[in-house]
């Protein structure tokens, strides 16, 4: 007999972990069938590794006993009973943070997701003339009204807005655009590749640091369907730079007869009292200033759900509706319920500001972090292990989601330090923790950003570092 084959003799059946008592804890509080298929999983995967073994000293470390196998199947079965997208504690200072789900939805939003969800609703019915209706509708006259385009239309992302216009209004023909225009989105989706799957034709004109107005002019021909405007939101290119401004396009196209559309990427929707903030353009400067089609995300600056904005003159935006792509594009009844819900906060800046958790906190002041910092400091120095050494540090703070790159937000850091743990080590068991905490690594010590911490963060973040601490 080889000896792989004696290792595969040991290996336990799955009746005998099945009998263990711990495995029976386990069978009274989940259904036999995910107990024992976890068994089985683990046994089996135990079998491949001795089959796979190439240095059969290792095959000595294997631990194929019955209780041996407790732990291992533990794991699966908490791994498979236990939500994958959970809440997290944001400590990044990253606001629009695009793996952490980006914005946070204000509580009237929270609440029509909830009422949208658990009951039948008015969705495609119109309740006064007892008929059918559309979707759009519950938001349509929102957005005219906020930013004074003509018509709107609602997608479920940005991406799939600027897919969908293209296509309805330019598929076979020529769509110009500055070659530093053509940024990737996020995700490697990038600008030139949505276009090529618009069925346009990508015409690239000026330079990656310079173009012109006369670089469009000189493009124009018979088959040019519009000329089109990127927002470089997630990068800047400075120094020996030149872009066309808006305005410029639009005079020129006005000339052509050609429409101009012009992708924000990020939609903001009023002005914030933050240094640096005025240099993205509102939502409705950009249709006073004659863009026919602008397009936005939900979920960016603007601080709503997932969702892609169209608006523009009346025509264009009817026949974007009324493309088929439109119907596969479409925004689900739970996201478009937040969005009506974050889009009449903005009928009231003020209340705006405050109530949207995004713009919220963009908005907080330095002091007023740092003074948390400093309290949450003082709890944790005489609750925690002395293992762990904390100060509270002046950093910087970033918007996130490919907005405002060079934006710089003041902030106040609990930077955590441990001589018996690396800055590695404590990012890890803050991120494997119960609930997990994304926090940043600067030099030896965890930065833990104040900005994005939301107050239900606190009490468990202290349970954690706590935790952390002790090696528990």
């Amino acid at each position: 007999m080889s000896e792989k084959q004696e290792y595969l003799r040991k290996l336990s059946a799955v009746d005998e972990v099945l009998i263990l008592p711990e495995i029976a804890e386990l069978l009274e509080m989940h259904p036999r069938g995910l107990v024992v298929d976890a068994v089985r999983i683990i046994i089996n995967e135990l079998r491949e590794t001795i089959l796979s073994l190439e240095d059969l000293s290792q095959l000595e470390d294997l631990k194929l006993e019955a209780k041996d196998l407790i732990p291992l199947v533990k794991k699966l079965v908490q791994k498979v009973t236990t939500f994958s997208q959970r809440r997290v504690i944001n400590a990044t200072g990253v606001v629009v943070h695009t793996n952490l789900g980006r914005s946070i939805l204000p509580e009237e939003a929270v609440e029509a997701m909830a009422m949208a969800a658990r009951s039948y609703t008015n969705l495609e019915y119109d309740l006064s003339q007892g008929q059918r209706g559309s979707r759009q509708t519950h938001v349509a006259s929102l957005l005219t009204t906020l930013t004074g385009s003509e018509a709107a239309l609602v997608v479920n992302n940005n991406a799939a807005a600027v897919l969908l216009v293209l296509t309805a209004l330019a598929q076979d023909r020529e769509v110009i655009v500055s070659r530093g225009e053509l940024v990737e989105i996020g995700g490697g989706f990038r600008i030139p590749e949505i276009m090529r799957q618009s069925g346009v034709r990508l015409v690239e004109v000026g330079t990656t640091n310079k173009t012109r107005i006369e670089d469009y002019q000189r493009a124009i021909t018979s088959e040019t369907a519009l000329l089109l405007k990127v927002h470089t939101s997630n990068f800047k290119i400075v120094g020996f730079a030149q872009e066309v401004s808006l305005q410029e396009l639009v005079c020129l196209a006005r000339e052509f007869g050609l429409p101009v559309m012009y992708d924000l990427g990020s939609g903001v929707l009023t002005q914030l009292d933050v240094r640096g903030f005025e240099q993205d353009p509102k939502v409705r400067d950009c249709v006073k200033a004659g863009a026919d089609i602008v397009t936005f995300s939900g979920d960016k600056l603007l601080g709503g759900p997932q969702a892609g904005m169209i608006l523009g003159r009346k025509d264009l935006v009817e026949r974007v509706k009324e493309h088929p792509l439109a119907r596969a594009v479409r925004i689900n009844k739970i996201s478009l319920a937040a969005l009506e819900a974050v889009l009449r906060l903005y009928f009231d800046p003020a209340r705006a500001v405050q109530e949207i958790p995004t713009l919220a906190m963009i908005c907080r002041s330095y002091e007023e972090l740092k003074a948390e910092a400093e309290a949450l400091k003082e709890i944790l120095t005489h609750e925690v292990s002395p293992k762990i050494t904390f100060s509270v540090e002046d950093e910087v703070s970033r918007i996130g989601g490919g907005a405002l790159p060079l934006l710089e937000l003041k902030t106040a850091a609990l930077a955590l330090f441990s001589k018996d743990l690396s800055a590695q080590e404590m990012e890890g068991r803050l991120r494997l923790s119960h609930p997990p905490v994304i926090a940043r690594i600067k030099e030896d010590r965890i930065l833990i950003d104040f900005r994005t911490l939301l107050p239900s963060d606190r009490d468990d973040l202290v349970k954690v570092i706590k935790e952390i601490s002790s090696g528990d």
